[in-house]
C-alpha cells in the first residue's frame, strides 16, 4: 500500500488513540475534579489533532471526505473496543459487537463507487 494510502490510516490510528484517551481516559479517576480532567483532556486532544488534521491533508489527495470519515469511525470503534477491554475493564458484548459491525458495514459502504 503506497505511502499516500497508508499514512492516513496510521495518522488516524494514532489520532485516535489520544482522543480515546482524552473522552475515557478519566473515568478511571472519578474522584478527579471536573475542571481538572476538562485540562487535561484539552491537553491530550492537542496530541490527537497534530495527527488527524495531517491525516485528513494527506488522505485527500486519495480519499473523499466521505471516506476519511468512514474509515476515522472504524477505527474510533476498533481501538475503542481494546481501550474499553484493557484500561477500563470494561469488554464488548456481543450486541456492542453487532452495533459496531453494522456500522463498519456503513463505513464500506461509502467506499463502492
Amino acid at each position: 500500500m503506497p505511502f499516500d494510502r497508508l499514512a492516513p490510516i496510521l495518522l488516524l490510528i494514532g489520532s485516535n488513540v489520544f482522543m480515546t484517551f482524552a473522552w475515557y481516559g478519566h473515568l478511571k479517576y472519578k474522584s478527579a475534579p471536573l475542571l481538572a480532567v476538562i485540562l487535561v483532556s484539552w491537553g491530550i486532544a492537542f496530541f490527537e489533532y497534530c495527527l488527524m488534521v495531517p491525516a485528513n491533508r494527506i488522505g485527500s489527495a486519495v480519499y473523499s471526505a466521505p471516506q476519511l470519515k468512514g474509515m476515522q469511525e472504524v477505527i474510533t470503534l476498533l481501538v475503542f473496543a481494546g481501550f474499553s477491554a484493557w484500561y477500563l475493564g470494561q469488554p464488548l458484548k456481543w450486541n456492542h459487537w453487532a452495533g459496531f459491525a453494522l456500522i463498519a458495514v456503513a463505513a464500506w459502504l461509502i467506499f463502492l463507487e
